[in-house]
């Protein structure tokens, strides 16, 4: 059972004292005090309710855009160990060149090398072709530097192992020698 608080009346023909809310300023109710704490709690839970949505808003986002990024790059094991198969292929092929270009073999590992190649770029491989560019530690990976009269200072002079990227990323840099200018 709830007290009520007992006030002075006012004396005859006198207005009572009465605050913004018409109560009398010089007295808060128990009642008041516990409705300033449950609307203070009220608030408290309000805001902790949304920022518990915002964070789930933001978890729900990320988790989408991480599963995006996983089915993006969820071959990139198997064209990487492609790549290896690639490169012996390719040595191959220039060994079947010193029988003549005309040979039945070399016309045969060159159309089999040419359909894998399609089939790598039609999954998002790119070959990085790094002859004459600029040294672009990014993308090659430098195993020699070499004098050289054709080309300048920090330009890659050949390419020994090609490099690759799978759409955005560097799957295998190309492994190359630079050029470190004229020999003097």
């Amino acid at each position: 059972m709830r007290k009520i608080p007992v006030t002075e009346s006012p004396a005859k023909g006198a207005e009572p004292k009465s605050g913004p809310s018409g109560t009398d300023p010089r007295t808060t109710s128990p009642d008041q005090d516990e409705d300033e704490s449950l609307q203070a709690d009220l608030d408290r839970f309000r805001d902790l309710a949304l920022r518990s949505q915002a964070d789930f808003e933001n978890y729900k986002k990320r988790a989408a855009r991480e599963k995006e990024e996983a089915i993006k790059y969820a071959n990139s094991a198997l064209l990487e160990r492609l790549i290896a198969i690639v490169d012996n292929f390719e040595l191959g092929l220039e060994a079947a060149r010193g029988d003549g270009e005309n040979s039945g073999v070399f016309s045969g590992m060159s159309m089999v090398l040419k359909q894998l190649m399609d089939f790598l770029t039609e999954h998002g491989l790119q070959p990085i072709d790094a002859t004459g560019q600029k040294f672009n530690p990014n993308l090659h990976e430098a195993i020699a530097h070499e004098p050289s009269e054709e080309f300048p200072e920090g330009v890659v002079i050949r390419q020994t192992r090609r490099g690759y990227r799978m759409k955005d990323r560097l799957l295998r840099p190309s492994s190359v020698v630079v050029s470190s200018g004229p020999a003097v």
